[in-house]
């Protein structure tokens, strides 16, 4: 079990313009809940207990969601509405203690991870990216069975990976596997390949396991051409240096949403209203007056 995890929220979030100009894109409601807490709740399942999110400037919704308001639950209790009270509760009971720090200026995710060495120290930590769910509901347990193949490979870096449509890779981090299987050895990384250059259709997913010698590799990092330095290039190094570097694929049930753009932001919020239990049956039979069936 991993109790550390990095949750990179800096993010401008421009291709959700104007829904985020004022606020972070990971606090964008997905049916019930913001994007963020479905990340913050699969961590927690999988054994996190120290949190460390990488805000940038107009971030603070984010720590005041996940801030206690006993006077809010309170309120709800007075006024009968014991199932809304319940659900603060459950995310206050989470058992995560969460710490915040700033990304003045963005500068690459693996500038943002960099931010977190002084949290980690010594040990393991997961990375879950803010805006990425994984699984209908944020139901996945892929961060607990990469936390187990970490110390069952003796790993430098655990990667989740996806499968996606062969035009899809120009716009994800494509692995090079050196074997098949649902656990496998990545012999290298390519970042947002051409079809034609891209050494599979396993493109990486949004959650990751490092090694603190990750924070070195970082540092090694060039930037890219934007000034940016590129978490990519550093598992690279690890590879090229002889290190372990482990692929865990998604189940089939385990969807990636990557929430980006508001193509995907619709999708992922439809598909979640459906699947919800007291409002989906309504809204399904409201779609299909819509669309005239």
């Amino acid at each position: 079990m991993i109790r550390n995890a990095v949750v990179p929220v800096a993010g401008l979030g421009t291709r959700l313009h104007p829904a985020t100009k004022s606020q972070p894109k990971e606090m964008l409601p997905v049916a019930k809940k913001p994007i963020v807490q479905y990340v913050v709740e699969e961590l927690a399942r999988s054994g996190v207990d120290r949190l460390l999110f990488v805000t940038g400037r107009g971030k603070d919704s984010i720590q005041n969601h996940f801030d206690r308001d006993p006077s809010l639950t309170a309120a709800l209790r007075e006024s009968a509405k014991d199932s809304l009270a319940q659900e603060l509760e459950s995310l206050d009971n989470l058992g995560v203690h969460y710490m915040y720090t700033l990304q003045a200026v963005q500068k690459g995710l693996g500038d943002a991870i960099s931010y977190g060495e002084p949290f980690v120290g010594h040990e393991p930590f997961v990375v879950a990216l803010g805006d990425s769910i994984i699984g209908l509901n944020g139901s996945s347990d892929i961060c607990a069975r990469m936390a187990a193949a970490y110390e069952e490979h003796q790993a430098a870096a655990v990667i989740a990976v996806v499968e996606v449509e062969p035009n899809q890779t120009r716009h994800y981090g494509v692995v090079k596997p050196e074997s098949v299987g649902d656990v496998f050895p990545i012999a290298d990384l390519v970042e947002k390949p051409k079809p034609e250059d891209a050494p599979s259709n396993l493109a990486i997913a949004g959650r990751y396991v490092f090694a603190p010698l990750i924070f070195d590799m970082i540092r090694r990092v060039e930037p890219d051409k934007k000034g940016e330095i590129q978490l990519t290039d550093a598992i690279r190094m690890l590879c090229s240096t002889g290190r372990r570097v482990i692929g865990v694929r998604l189940n089939q049930d385990e969807r990636r949403y990557d929430i980006g753009n508001f193509g995907s932001y619709y999708e992922t919020f439809l598909e979640f209203a459906l699947a919800d239990p007291e409002h989906g049956p309504r809204l399904r039979e409201h779609l299909k007056q819509l669309l005239g069936q």
